[in-house]
């Protein structure tokens, strides 16, 4: 696993952003571990936050795109926070772009904020999480309906590897219906391989106990794909 990922899972237990105990999702299903992007509320955070997301975008996807679309809500700091890293560390500059909730009928009008988007444009979606696909299917109309712009591809930070609507992964239905690669900075597999049984800042953050619930998780809900 490269050194980065590492860094990663870490960095998302430092943050409190990965959890593990007993958590409902909206699904309804009860799952060993929960991510929330929200925990990421610091310049600190949100500097590291963005250089994961863009050496994780520069290896899945190069250099060769235009612009960060970071749905709203959570999406809009992570496309803003991905865009000034790929800069720093990859000397491009892309242009951020995000939609709001409601159209705006005064001063910036539409739907986006940001940057506006062109005919021509390659465009990567950048999410925190996906579990039912239900983000990409209000934000890819919205995208499409703006201008002739390709969609390349889609990051988000975890790959919770469990089905979504069928027996496939939400990531690998997302890729099959929209046509367009999906990638994660990690998947829960390297999560549970680094963090398992390995004492991390004085505490062992995945023992045995919330192995076997994880391996119970993955034997009722993990995705076939």
């Amino acid at each position: 696993m490269e050194e980065y990922k590492q860094e990663f899972i870490e960095f998302m237990v430092d943050c409190d952003a990965l959890k593990f105990g007993d958590f409902t999702l909206k699904s309804g299903r009860k799952s060993p571990f929960f991510m929330n992007a929200g925990a990421y509320v610091t310049g600190a955070h949100l500097r590291k936050l963005g250089e994961y997301y863009a050496k994780a975008i520069h290896d899945a996807y190069g250099t060769d795109f235009d612009v960060l679309f970071g749905p709203a809500y959570k999406g809009i700091p992570l496309s803003v926070a991905a865009t000034m890293a790929f800069h720093e560390l990859y000397g491009k500059e892309i242009r951020y772009c995000s939609n709001r909730k409601e159209v705006k009928d005064h001063g910036d009008t539409g739907i986006l904020l940001g940057s506006k988007l062109k005919d021509g444009d390659r465009v990567v979606i950048i999410e925190d999480v996906t579990t039912s696909g239900k983000s990409i299917e209000e934000t890819f109309p919205i995208i499409k309906a703006q201008a002739d712009v390709t969609i390349v591809g889609l990051m988000v930070s975890l790959d919770r590897m469990e089905r979504g609507k069928g027996e496939k992964s939400a990531l690998y239905e997302i890729r099959d219906l929209y046509g367009f690669d999906t990638h994660a900075i990690v998947t829960m597999k390297e999560v549970t391989e680094h963090l398992y049984n390995r004492e991390y800042k004085g505490r062992v953050v995945i023992d045995d106990e919330i192995k076997n619930a994880i391996d119970r998780y993955y034997e009722q809900y993990g995705a076939r794909a």
